[in-house]
């Protein structure tokens, strides 16, 4: 019997959706399963790459085979699969919807420690210089990449490569991804160790210190080399010691990297629920034991006890032995959300979120595949979690953008759940206060089935008071300040009671641009066309797409005046303001720049919650899912960030964000106020998001869609092709618009080809098409094509990408 497997190879170069077929060497045997991942020879030459089992197929003989010539598979990177068949025909699934290759779906279901990496060797095939042999190889016929690199002899080599003297040689480099400590264990049984104490000759320091670690060791089964080091002050050698004369066993011990390691979570029972809440669990709870796929839109206001009915949810599907995943749309909100799981479920929660470090994320991975997890709590990746038999899927702030993949493979989280909770036969529960208008739209037509809490969960706690600020009426009396006269009184009032305030503008830094008074000269990125922005806690000027960095200008590049000033305002400015206001306030900032660190967000809003601070002062990440119980009042800075945007959903996320962060305030028995300041204080989605209206938002949306054209009333694709030089980007853009030309109908509304809003990012120049449709048999054949040529025109350095209902155009 001969056997076979078919494999996905990762050749990042030229992807190919193709399984090539590989010989399963005898010695692997049955070792080789669908889902593991293996080492296998591609190409010419001495090339290695990893590659995913996706079939095994059985022949009589290698008779049959006989037309074919196969390698051999090289070596195996698991010892059991590391995607069950679901999330095997889950990549199938995301292949053909996001109109990417495979390889790359299958390896964005893993943590990323997980993912290939590479190692290049240059090989001498033939006879060679002795400065060669010895002043480069090191007397060595092969060497590393790098360390070609480091010999400054490239031009050299490459001649040995064209006179074929030279190979080059790829292999999967194996990374050690466990943690692992050294420890020891006693080889003697305690009476032993008694015997071996009398032969000492007295004074023995070392053979003391031996008996001594014996003794320990016997006692607590095992110890660390470390432990010994720290706490009796033996050394290393002491212990190689004990191992050379057989008394101990030095082994590896792995260590599970948990993140909450040494948190307590105070246990936490069922809350009463309310009639709506109960009508909802009652609902979703007989939708799970009937095993219907249902997929329900929870729509309840802010602070309606959301999470509460999820919790008691997913406590239901664990009773019958079911597991459940929670989605939450950013890392800001996992702190809080993690607290309330790890209270309800114990140890049986897992975390996966970019928060953590990669080991702790691959070892939480393994915790559920150990299925030591049955409750999984994360981000958008989440959804990939390697659970069984799941229960429910839960996604929080569903209307969220974040749960858009960016890069490729642009995948939406709530679409890949709808496919798990089918594939499992399991409810699908989408909760917001401000739906996306296409949950809302699929729950009118019945296509979801729609449950709404209009009251909140604590009978006590009332909606806040909204009021809008118009700051064309400051400007008018002369307040150029960021702050309106209003909203810093409202400030000093809370400060004075005590009581907490949150407030909201979302831009980051200190201000927006630098511009000379003289000239008008705004300081650009040289590699984006955009502005830099100037950030005064590193004393930098910084590029917000590309990351680029350069010092504070002191004179105007263009004219050489030294008249420049700053314009505009961000987070570290309005810190700066707000401290010189109210110099006896306590103020935390909560933005991308205070939070690069791991466990800054948990740490900056553990520091609020306990009152630490009177001031919390954030982008939109402060706008959702948190509660404190002492905030009576929410600032928003400025409502017009999002809604000058040229973009047709700039009103859905201006309301949405309003309405989101105003919920933040008058949580317990105090009453909230929000403050909303905005130069726009007529548009319609500023007024309805001051009445908490959303369904009247709702209705007026939806006419301004259907009247553009734009979704939910029009599927969308946008597709972008960029390059170092502009007019090759454009002509590839033209090349393809001709192409869909022949195959979509006049029904197709087409725009573009068109530059992007923000043309040059990162040296690269874009130009985007945009198709708005409602039924294309043609397109998605076509749409494959222009995939398949994207890995041609690589080679040309053209990138070429697909993005299937995009949450941007700009």
């Amino acid at each position: 019997m001969v056997y076979v497997a078919e494999v996905i190879v990762d050749v990042p170069a030229m992807q190919t959706d193709f399984p090539y077929t590989y010989l399963i060497p005898t010695e692997f045997g049955d070792k080789i399963q669908e889902g593991m991942r293996v080492e296998v020879p591609f190409g010419k030459g001495n090339r290695h790459v990893q590659g995913f089992v996706t079939k095994i197929n059985y022949y009589e003989s290698l008779a049959e085979l006989a037309e074919f010539d196969m390698k051999e598979i090289v070596a195996l990177l698991d010892l059991s699969p590391v995607l069950n068949p679901e999330l095997l025909s889950l990549a199938d699934e995301m292949k053909e919807k996001t109109y990417s290759f495979k390889i790359t779906c299958l390896q964005t279901m893993l943590p990323s420690v997980m993912r290939a990496a590479y190692q290049k060797w240059l090989v001498l095939t033939d006879e060679v210089s002795d400065d060669i042999l010895y002043g480069i190889f090191k007397g060595q016929d092969e060497i590393t990449w790098e360390e070609a690199i480091a010999s400054g002899q490239l031009g050299q080599l490459l001649k040995l490569r064209q006179q074929n003297s030279l190979d080059v040689r790829y292999e999967v480099r194996k990374r050690n991804r466990s943690k692992v400590i050294q420890a020891f264990r006693s080889r003697l049984s305690f009476e032993r160790a008694e015997e071996e104490r009398q032969t000492l000759r007295k004074g023995s320091k070392q053979k003391e210190a031996l008996l001594l670690l014996l003794q320990k060791a016997t006692d607590t089964q095992y110890w660390t080399i470390k432990q010994v080091q720290e706490e009796i002050g033996i050394n290393r050698s002491t212990v190689k010691a004990g191992e050379k004369n057989g008394w101990l066993e030095i082994f590896e011990l792995e260590i599970q990297r948990d993140p909450y390691a040494g948190r307590e979570f105070e246990t936490e029972t069922d809350k009463v629920l309310n009639k709506e809440q109960q009508l909802a669990y009652d609902t979703i709870t007989e939708s799970m034991a009937t095993q219907q796929e249902d997929v329900f839109l929870l729509q309840g206001i802010t602070g309606s006890g959301k999470t509460e009915v999820y919790l008691q949810v997913i406590a239901e599907a664990l009773k019958f032995d079911k597991t459940g995943i929670m989605l939450v749309p950013e890392i800001s909100l996992t702190p809080q959300t993690v607290q309330r799981f790890k209270s309800r479920f114990g140890d049986e929660v897992a975390v996966l979120h970019s928060g953590l470090s990669t080991g702790e994320k691959y070892d939480e991975w393994r915790k559920i595949e150990r299925k030591e997890a049955r409750v999984v709590v994360g981000a958008r990746s989440a959804i990939f979690a390697p659970l069984e038999n799941i229960g429910v899927i839960i996604i929080d702030e569903e209307h969220e953008t974040s749960y858009k993949q960016d890069e490729t493979p642009r995948y939406h989280a709530r679409d890949l759940a709808i496919w798990r909770s089918r594939y499992h036969h399991c409810p699908v529960v989408l909760g917001s206060a401000t739906p996306s208008l296409e949950s809302r739209a699929r729950a009118q037509k019945g296509v979801y089935r729609l449950l709404k809490l209009n009251q909140r969960a604590n009978p006590t706690a009332q909606l806040p008071t909204i009021k809008v600020v118009d700051l064309r009426h400051e400007v008018t009396h002369g307040n150029m300040q960021t702050f309106s006269n209003p909203l810093l009184e409202k400030i000093a009032d809370r400060l004075t009671k005590k009581e907490q305030t949150v407030l909201m503008l979302n831009r980051r830094g200190y201000s927006s641009f630098v511009m000379c008074r003289e000239c008008g000269f705004v300081l650009p990125c040289p590699n984006c066309d955009i502005s830099l922005t100037l950030h005064m806690d590193t004393k930098k000027m910084k590029c917000h797409y590309c990351g680029h960095e350069e010092g504070i200008p002191h004179s105007c590049q263009s004219c050489g005046s030294k008249k420049i000033r700053y314009f505009g305002t961000g987070t570290q400015k309005v810190e700066e303001e707000l401290q010189q206001l109210f110099p006896e306030s306590r103020i935390l900032r909560m933005d991308v720049d205070t939070t690069r660190k791991k466990g800054a967000h948990e740490r900056l809003l553990k520091q609020f919650g306990a009152g630490e601070a009177d001031i919390l002062l954030g982008t939109q990440m402060i706008a959702k899912g948190l509660d404190f119980p002492n905030v009576t009042l929410v600032g928003v800075l400025n409502a017009d960030t999002a809604l000058n945007l040229p973009d047709f959903r700039s009103a859905e996320k201006t309301f949405q964000l309003l309405t989101q962060v105003s919920g933040r305030a008058g949580r317990a028995e105090k009453k909230g106020e929000v403050l909303i300041q905005t130069f726009n204080p007529q548009h319609y989605a500023i007024q309805l998001a001051q009445g908490q209206n959303y369904e009247q938002f709702y209705q007026r949306e939806m006419q301004t869609r259907y009247q553009g054209n734009y979704p939910p009333f029009y599927y969308t694709v946008q597709l972008t092709a960029s390059h170092e030089e502009e007019n090759l980007a454009a002509k590839k853009m033209y090349e393809i618009v001709k192409k869909l030309q022949q195959v979509l109908s006049n029904n197709c509304i087409i725009l573009g080809p068109t530059p992007k809003a923000v043309m040059r990012v990162n040296n690269r120049y874009f130009y985007q098409v945009v198709l708005k449709y409602k039924q294309e048999p043609g397109l998605s054949q076509v749409l494959k094509e222009i995939l398949m040529e994207s890995q041609l025109a690589m080679r040309q350095g053209l990138k070429i990408t697909i993005d299937v209902e995009p949450q941007s155009f700009v």
